[in-house]
């Protein structure tokens, strides 16, 4: 095997005429890898991602195979096609929070979508709402409009993957919330497998998307979060400048991530992690 790709999160190895991606336990809060990882935490992102992707039998996806890995990528790692991916960050919002909730403070818009006025943090929206951003190989990735991905991709295609990412957004936000769950936002990314627009990367998972334990959810203040969420307000709360390098993660946040990610697994999927992961 070849190792063509390293990302914030995830490895990608050339293995014939497939890939084989495979998750790490690396964590990246504002874009920046911290130094510390999180015990089975990609072994929980691809495990979440295989179920929704059976989940979504709608919508193409890249997944050949979650078994046929090498065993040392046993749980992490998933044979997929080689998808010539787009330059787009497709994010879908529900609620409004963190930086839709600034944004929205500043001009009462969420990439160009003019949204009521009064919304609080963790306030739902009338409806759900498209909010791309651009797909940066290094640094930032940037908010971008509508229009803007209409000006990269063309009208059809953008208009396809804005409707894409709103259905896979309702429709995993409406089961997780029957679990107890509230996806206030998630971020998908598509690519071409021939002519065909196809679901990659991850899908709902706690490192793409919010989500929130749907008995606790009060609006008009941050909410308690099952993702990363709670890494990046630690990291915060460091007074750390969100450039490279990232503080290490102290061990009880290193536990406390880790049971996170493993209580939204077990709620969404309605499966034990402990059998999961046997």
């Amino acid at each position: 095997m070849k190792h063509i790709h390293a990302g914030k999160v995830r490895d990608l190895y050339e293995d014939g005429d497939t890939l084989l991606l495979v998750a790490s336990d690396r964590v990246s809060v504002y874009d920046v890898v911290l130094p510390t990882p999180i015990p089975d935490k990609g072994a929980l992102l691809t495990q979440l991602s295989n179920w929704w992707f059976e989940y979504f039998t709608e919508v193409p996806n890249h997944v050949v195979s979650a078994t046929d890995v090498p065993a040392e990528f046993a749980g992490r790692g998933i044979r997929v096609k080689p998808l010539k991916m787009l330059q787009v960050e497709c994010i879908a919002r529900g609620y409004l929070t963190g930086s839709g909730l600034k944004e929205y403070e500043h001009t009462g818009t969420v990439s160009g979508i003019a949204l009521p006025p009064g919304l609080r943090d963790g306030d739902i929206l009338p409806e759900p709402i498209f909010t791309p951003t651009s797909k940066a190989s290094e640094g930032h990735d940037e908010p971008i409009t509508f229009a803007d991905v209409v000006n990269q991709e063309g009208r059809e295609v953008a208009e396809q993957l804005r409707d894409l990412t709103l259905r896979i957004y309702t429709r995993g936000a409406a089961h997780a919330a029957v679990r107890g769950v509230i996806v206030a936002d998630t971020k998908v990314e598509f690519g071409w497998d021939g002519d065909v627009l196809t679901l990659g990367d991850e899908v709902l998972t706690s490192d793409s998307s919010r989500f929130w334990p749907g008995a606790e959810w009060e609006p008009g203040r941050p909410q308690r979060s099952f993702d990363k969420q709670f890494v990046r307000d630690w990291s915060t709360s460091t007074g750390w400048n969100k450039e490279y390098p990232g503080p290490e993660i102290p061990a009880e946040i290193v536990d406390a991530t880790r049971q996170k990610y493993i209580e939204a697994y077990e709620l969404i999927t309605g499966q034990s992690w402990g059998a999961a992961s046997r």
